[in-house]
């Protein structure tokens, strides 16, 4: 029997990326010496109070079909949050409720490409990227962002790889998996281009909660770009509602109107219960999602101190999001044998960086997305093998 070309586009670059980090959590949940530093996941509980709305909606019966662009309860409370967060005056019939943020990306991709397009990707970027956009046919033409730049798009490059095939950029800022934010004079450049090519652009926002250093800007605020960007987002990080799959994409009424349709093909809407959840966490201010945001800052000032002691490890300190980029190169070894054999030797998992891009060669990701004992327990582990490796 044969299988649709879509199988094999989805199954190249960034599809096995996360072998080894399924075997190590298999490993800890079997009670073996492992730490897992390869996920951004974090490791709090949802707070008490959006757990005990989606109790009370469950009890109120709430579990039949919903709208299929999600309802006016959650729609506009992301509207509110994400106008006031990006200063842009969105409101309910911008916002499509999804799955996650990945099913934004998904979708996004199907409304906006066809086959033979071609998009711009900043890179490093985040491993489903690739599978997301070729599923469409589409190509991925990729802009480098350097860690000797700050991870800023070479913009140059961007204007460079534009060919009348080019139909869209993408970019997450903050990105996975550096945890830079693109500056605001860049983003201004980049939509620029966008402008004068006519190209849509889908910016990735999910980490606009976990930013430590620095403010965040959205490339939906530059003058001209709100009917042409779709910003996409969830609660997953912010609020530790990874497995609640609580997301958005927001656009032009247009683009939303074409995202209902897609849903009745896909998801026919998500549980109510859920929806009544994520709504409360959005007008809430609650006080846990504050202190986690705390915590990772913590634990992200712990990981940069512990790792900076070993001098064949450099590293910058990321502004935002739950991950650091290490540059391993003067251990010798590439980000695939480092990290292979880490997990090997040390049982630290982590994920080597050159599945995030070409500009990630030579560099492991490492997460802080989970107890700070682990992240010094880890960081100790790994200090102690790029010191045992002799590379003279």
């Amino acid at each position: 029997m044969r299988y649709s070309e879509l199988s094999n586009r989805v199954s190249g670059k960034g599809s096995s990326v996360w072998d080894d980090h399924y075997l190590a959590v298999a490993r800890r949940a079997a009670g073996e010496d492992v730490i897992v530093m390869s996920v951004g996941d974090p490791d709090f509980n949802t707070p008490d109070a959006i757990t005990q709305e989606a109790i009370r909606s469950l009890q109120h019966g709430d579990t039949h079909y919903t709208e299929t662009v999600g309802r006016s309860r959650l729609r506009k409370a992301i509207a509110s949050k994400i106008a006031r967060i990006n200063g842009v005056p969105f409101t309910e019939s911008n916002v499509v409720v999804t799955a996650g943020t990945q099913n934004a990306l998904y979708a996004s991709a199907a409304l906006l490409l066809n086959p033979d397009d071609e998009v711009l990707v900043l890179e490093p970027m985040f491993t489903t990227y690739h599978a997301t956009i070729r599923s469409t046919g589409a190509e991925v033409v990729t802009v480098p962002c350097p860690a000797d730049s700050a991870y800023q798009p070479d913009i140059e490059v961007l204007r460079k790889s534009i060919t009348d095939k080019t139909k869209a950029i993408f970019l997450a800022s903050p990105a996975n998996p550096t945890g830079a934010m693109i500056s605001p004079a860049n983003l201004e450049l980049m939509a620029k281009i966008a402008i004068e090519h006519d190209l849509w652009v889908v910016s990735d926002e999910i980490y606009c909660d976990f930013i430590f250093d620095g403010e965040h800007h959205s490339i939906s605020a530059v003058d001209n770009m709100k009917d042409r960007t779709i910003v996409v987002g969830s609660l997953s990080k912010s609020h530790a509602m990874t497995g609640w799959r609580v997301g958005w994409a927001i656009g032009p009424e247009a683009f939303v109107n074409a995202f209902s349709n897609l849903n009745l093909a896909i998801t026919y809407g998500l549980p109510g219960f859920v929806q009544e959840a994520g709504a409360l966490a959005l007008e809430q201010e609650l006080a846990e999602v504050h202190d986690m945001k705390m915590e990772f800052k913590q634990r992200r000032d712990k990981a940069v101190e512990l790792l900076s002691e070993c001098s064949k490890l450099q590293l910058t300190s990321p502004a935002a999001g739950m991950f650091l980029m290490v540059n391993i190169e003067a251990t010798g070894l590439s980000g695939l044998e480092f990290s292979k054999s880490l997990y090997q030797e040390k049982g630290v998992s982590v994920l080597d960086g050159a599945e995030f891009g070409p500009s990630g060669e030579g560099f492991i990701r490492i997460s802080f997305a989970t107890s700070t004992e682990s992240i010094a327990e880890g960081c100790k582990r790994i200090l102690s093998f790029a010191n045992s490796i002799n590379n003279e």
